[in-house]
């Protein structure tokens, strides 16, 4: 047996840990069913069970505690329900509430046929203390027990008695509720023959400030005979919490210069004490403010309120002047109406300054000059400006515009978001030869607007002197692009046009001499010296060098600089269009059956690299058809399309049908292709042309045949 018991306490474990991870991933907390249904009985007989109810909270159910809202109620650890007593009429409904430090929740007993009791349900869940059980006559007489806490030993102590003047002999004292038979349990009890009340230890009332007891009297069989009574131990407080500051951390606002008197923040202290006296009535002061310039009574606390406020001239408030903006106030919290035997509770409280744009921003100079190359772009200054304002906010940071010297726009000004310079940019090209200096006015602003009695003085403006360097420019082509139309085809050495390139350096007095940048097809000769451009090769229009009839080429012009500089300029020639391309048809194979009833074999396409009109219209022909021959058919559909047709079925072969087209330029040009038909053998849905055997010429090509005879030999 010794040996198999760790393997069962192995498997026992095992089986735990499955369950336990099972309903982990199943459970929800609460109750499992919520709402119950019950007929009413004649009567709730005493600790008979009226139903389960099953609650888990997931975590194993640690401290669970249940509450009833009828009196005459409990619910034992096990979940079940039943009466402490014979009653007749609960109500409609009961709630039982549960609770574990994990969850909580509520159910609902739903008695069919119950009538109403009034109240709304916190009413109900203070039925103890609010309604004791209405009698006719009672013989049990009972006061409150006042107790106060944190006594010290001996314990117990006794603290009250219960009276009964009319029990009977024999009878005993029975004393139940929370503290007594109800967690939390032994706290309180009861003499059963005396009806002496006493407290088993010390008592928190910030825990439980009222025990809700029933005391009754019952005979030797525990069967009730008077009561039950409600008996209301209540726990007198004293003074044992200190104030707390639970909503730190503490952080105020005021505006600078702000009137004496105006409200920054308000600090509230709690004391857990009972609120209904003196032991948490809260006083507050200040205890130190750090740092104490330029006065040590900077802010003033409302003794009941805990409000501060400011108690300084505005002057004093002044955040540009102050050693620090921030104030840290230790504020002290004490209960006992703040006298000295009260506890103390303390808490920081910080006061920041905040800033309002009372100091405009000023440039450090009225002048500032510049240097920029002409050509280019970019930032050529960087304009400085003091403010005495707080560099976080929009008091501080700057705004600069161009008020005077800015016609074309060619300068722009931003505000750098670290230093909060004024960084003056070229935006637009500046030229040397139209002007070798720029003036300009700028002015500075706050992005917030100042106080009304501030204002922007002349140190918020400053003129900027700037000088264009002169650089060696290149030419510049004019027009550019450069567009010219020729036809295609024209004679090589034809002139297409002469360029014209100047110096925007007109005060240097350079030569300008031309060359061929880019030609893709190899067509263009440029004079170096006059910018005539001829051709070296015959134009094509249907180049692939061509794109949308438009011929592109690049040209330098380079001045006698030193350095050079170049210029580039685009010459576009627009190429008009020759018919100088046959066209051609497509397909150039068909293939036909040999038994095919419809005679029809194939619709052929024109197409030319021309444009109109020297393409279609096109005209389609078999090229010389004999008679001995004429078995085919050509017929035109429309201006590109023609049907090739048989006029009698033909033997499986492969014959070659020349076909000659033309198109409509003028004068036209024309084209002949051999269209090669297959006539196949199309039995049982198949077709078979590998044994269409050798190719059938027509006459037509039996006579080109041996006149190629004749003239070889």
């Amino acid at each position: 047996m010794q040996l198999t018991t760790p393997l069962v306490l192995c498997v026992l474990l095992s089986q735990v840990l499955l369950l336990t991870s099972a309903e982990d991933l199943d459970c929800t907390p609460g109750f499992q069913q919520k709402v119950f249904h019950i007929n009413q009985p004649a009567e709730f007989i005493e600790d008979q069970p009226v139903l389960n109810l099953t609650f888990s909270d997931c975590k194993g159910n640690d401290k669970l505690r249940y509450e009833v809202s009828n009196p005459y109620f409990k619910v034992n650890t096990d979940g079940g329900l039943v009466s402490l007593r014979n009653i007749t009429a609960v109500g409609k409904t009961l709630f039982v509430h549960a609770r574990t430090p994990h969850a909580e929740d509520m159910a609902e007993l739903v008695i069919v046929g119950g009538k109403d009791i009034q109240g709304s349900l916190q009413d109900i869940f203070k039925f103890a203390r609010t309604s004791p059980v209405p009698r006719q006559k009672r013989s049990i007489v009972v006061s409150p027990i006042l107790i106060p806490e944190n006594q010290r030993q001996p314990f117990p102590r006794d603290v009250g008695k219960v009276v009964d003047s009319d029990r009977p002999e024999g009878s005993k004292f029975r004393l139940t509720g929370k503290g007594v038979d109800q967690e939390p349990k032994g706290i309180l009890r009861i003499n059963e023959n005396t009806g002496v009340v006493s407290v088993t230890q010390s008592l928190d009332r910030e825990t439980i400030a009222v025990y809700q007891l029933f005391v009754e009297t019952t005979d030797v069989n525990g069967k009730t005979l008077e009561g039950p009574v409600p008996l209301d131990v209540i726990v007198i407080d004293q003074n044992d919490n200190r104030p707390i500051f639970r909503e730190g951390p503490y952080v105020g606002h005021v505006m600078e210069g702000s009137p004496t008197g105006t409200t920054v923040m308000r600090m509230t202290a709690f004391d857990a004490d009972d609120p209904a006296t003196d032991n948490a009535l809260l006083r507050y002061n200040i205890r130190q403010q750090t740092p104490d310039k330029p006065s040590p009574n900077m802010f003033y606390i409302d003794p009941e309120k805990g409000d501060i406020v400011t108690v300084v001239s505005p002057a004093l408030l002044d955040r540009e002047t102050l050693e620090n903006p921030k104030y840290e106030l230790i504020i002290e919290a004490q209960d006992m109406a703040g006298l000295d035997v009260g506890l103390t509770g303390t808490a920081t409280a910080t006061v920041v300054i905040d800033d309002k744009n009372d100091h405009s921003p000023k440039f450090t100079k009225k002048e500032f000059q510049a240097t920029v190359e002409e050509g280019t772009v970019g930032v050529i200054v960087n304009l400085t400006v003091e403010d005495k304002d707080d560099p976080t906010t929009g008091a501080w940071r700057a705004a600069y515009t161009i008020i005077n010297g800015n016609p074309g726009q060619s300068f722009e000004i931003h505000t750098n978001p670290q230093t909060n310079e004024g960084m003056l940019s070229v935006v637009k090209p500046l030229d040397y030869e139209i002007s070798a200096f720029h003036t300009l006015l700028i002015k500075v602003e706050n992005e917030d607007p100042l106080v009304p009695d501030v204002s922007y003085g002349p140190s918020s403006t400053a003129t900027v002197h700037i000088t264009v360097l002169d650089v060696n420019e290149g030419p510049v082509f004019y027009p550019d692009p450069m567009m010219v139309t020729k036809r295609e085809n024209i004679s090589v050495g034809s002139v297409l046009l002469t360029v014209n390139a100047t110096d925007p350096d007109s005060l240097q007095h350079q030569t300008i001499r031309y060359s061929v940048y880019k030609d893709p097809a190899g067509w263009l000769n440029i004079n170096p010296i006059n910018g005539t451009v001829d051709t070296t090769a015959v134009l094509d229009r249907e180049s692939p060098f061509v794109r949308n009839s438009v011929y592109m080429a690049l040209f330098l012009a380079i001045d006698s600089g030193d350095p050079p500089a170049t210029g580039t300029g685009t010459l576009l020639i627009t190429l008009e269009d020759v018919n100088d391309n046959a066209p051609f048809i497509y397909p150039t194979v068909a293939e036909v059956c040999d038994d095919a009833k419809n005679l029809s074999v194939v619709i052929l396409g024109a197409s030319d690299k021309d444009l109109h009109p020297n393409t279609d219209p096109f005209k389609f022909e078999i090229h010389k058809q004999t008679v001995p021959d004429k078995v085919w058919k050509i017929t035109k559909i429309n201006n590109t399309h023609a049907l090739v047709s048989l006029l009698q079925n033909l033997n499986k072969a492969n014959y070659n049908l020349p076909i000659m087209v033309t198109d409509s330029g003028k004068p036209p040009m024309t084209n002949v292709t051999d269209l090669r038909v297959q006539v196949c053998s199309c039995k049982n849905s198949r077709v078979d042309c590998n044994t269409a055997g050798t190719l059938r010429f027509s006459l037509t090509s039996l006579l080109v045949l041996v006149l190629c005879n004749l003239v070889c030999l």
